[in-house]
């Protein structure tokens, strides 16, 4: 399952899946229509004759009209694509590049104007005979013409979706809906009541981890960690009586012939399972968001500071960066991030790579503060996001995470804000936000009510 699941997303991330999905429907529906007037429809073309009857001639240019056009608009269809690649690649970053290659509208239009022109070829073949002996599959070739209207309405939605497609706020609108899905799905508890990072069960763990002897198992090759199938490496820890360590997380690199496992207990030495464990793991050239929402978080903070480089120096976009980007860390605020041990049988199995709030903190805020220096609106912004985060938070501990950020914020005006006004008007803003973080814990140790949301 997990394995169909991982090809499914690289097949949705491609550009021919689709395309060639279409394309083979196109085929099928060529054959059928033209069987079909082989063989039932002298009597419909004999009571409709103005809305069945064609003559060859005429098919034949009709189909060759249809056929030519489609393969034109193919063409600019993929440069269209292109430029649009090209742009979003140079303006923003290429790590958005499969956003747009993930894109179904242009996945579709590919397949859909390629689908037509092989039709029509297909259709255009059974137009055979000459002159009285002539056979035109009539209803083919009528279809042939509702599909070259489906055509240019496609061409014109195309149209209109790259021109929406290649806007700033389209982009990290996109990005951030796939990292939220991605940590929804991650981290489904929605409550943060048992964090276990302090908890007695996970010190027993951790002991545990540190008296286990461990042998690395190497990684096979070099590359991204894409996903880990927790249930087949927990399956196999049980049955093979082990104890097993992941030492990369989702999204680092790995190198091959470092160590990518580890393994201990009575049966790990002279083991001889380690391909079943490389099975559990997918490496490739790049990384994916389905397991890795901090990449979705490294495209949004590329974004900005490609905004905030000094040939762009766009504010605006990175201010609005910094809005996907709480939105973003917002959904894992509100969510259990649980234990890195994982239990079966009262025993210890799995000993996992667990992010922290704080990680992702630091991958959504650091490398941004860092290029902000003397920019108000963009540090104002920070700030404003911070605020944010507090008010949603659910365990102290993430206030502590906030207040660190916050003083770094406070460290780099102090440092690249020179104008009084302007220090004056952040440091305005920092203290109201401090005292509220600073005050977290002791909100959040009561019962807070329930917050009104609409089901519909």
């Amino acid at each position: 399952m997990y394995r169909m699941r991982h090809i499914w997303n690289e097949m949705r991330a491609s550009f021919w899946f689709l395309p060639y999905l279409i394309l083979t429907l196109a085929i099928v529906l060529a054959f059928a229509l033209t069987h079909l007037d082989e063989n039932a429809l002298e009597e419909w073309m004999k009571n409709y004759p103005r809305l069945f009857g064609a003559s060859g001639a005429g098919a034949r240019a009709m189909l060759s009209t249809i056929a030519g056009s489609m393969i034109s608009v193919v063409g600019i269809v993929f440069s269209m694509t292109l430029v649009a690649l090209a742009l979003a690649s140079s303006q923003y970053s290429s790590r958005v590049l499969r956003t747009f290659m993930r894109s179904r509208v242009t996945q579709a239009s590919i397949g859909i104007f390629a689908g037509i022109f092989v039709y029509c070829i297909i259709v255009l073949r059974g137009v055979h005979g000459q002159d009285d002996t002539v056979f035109v599959p009539v209803l083919a070739v009528s279809v042939a013409m509702v599909l070259a209207v489906v055509g240019v309405a496609v061409l014109i939605v195309f149209i209109h979706h790259i021109a929406l497609s290649i806007q700033a706020s389209t982009i990290l609108a996109h990005i951030a809906a796939e990292t939220i899905a991605a940590i929804e799905s991650i981290y489904p508890v929605p409550d943060d009541n048992a964090l276990t990072g302090e908890s007695a069960a996970a010190a027993a763990a951790a002991a545990t981890v540190a008296r286990a002897c461990w042998i690395p198992v190497l990684a096979p090759r070099s590359g991204y960690m894409q996903s880990i199938d927790h249930e087949a490496l927990l399956r196999i820890a049980c049955e093979s009586r082990l104890m097993v360590r992941v030492e990369r997380a989702v999204g680092q690199f790995v190198l091959e012939g470092t160590p990518v496992f580890s393994i201990s207990g009575a049966a790990a030495a002279g083991w001889d399972g380690a391909c079943a464990l490389h099975k559990t793991i997918s490496v490739s050239a790049y990384r994916t968001v389905e397991q890795d929402p901090a990449f979705g978080v490294r495209q949004l903070v590329d974004v900005a500071l490609k905004a905030l480089s000094p040939g762009v120096n766009d504010s605006t976009t990175a201010a609005m960066c910094l809005d996907y980007l709480g939105a973003v860390i917002a959904s894992m605020a509100r969510r259990a991030i649980p234990s890195p041990y994982r239990h079966a049988g009262g025993a210890l199995k799995i000993v996992a790579v667990s992010p922290d709030f704080a990680g992702m903190l630091a991958e959504a805020f650091d490398q941004i503060r860092r290029s902000a220096g003397g920019n108000v609106a963009v540090i104002l912004r920070m700030i404003a996001t911070i605020e944010t985060l507090g008010s949603l938070a659910v365990d102290g501990r993430r206030h502590h995470d906030l207040l660190a950020q916050l003083d770094y914020i406070a460290e780099l005006c102090a440092r690249t804000v020179p104008a009084p006004h302007d220090s004056a008007l952040l440091a305005e803003r920092l203290g109201p936000v401090r005292r509220a973080l600073a005050a977290g814990c002791a909100r959040h140790s009561e019962r807070a009510p329930t917050p009104l949301r609409c089901e519909a």
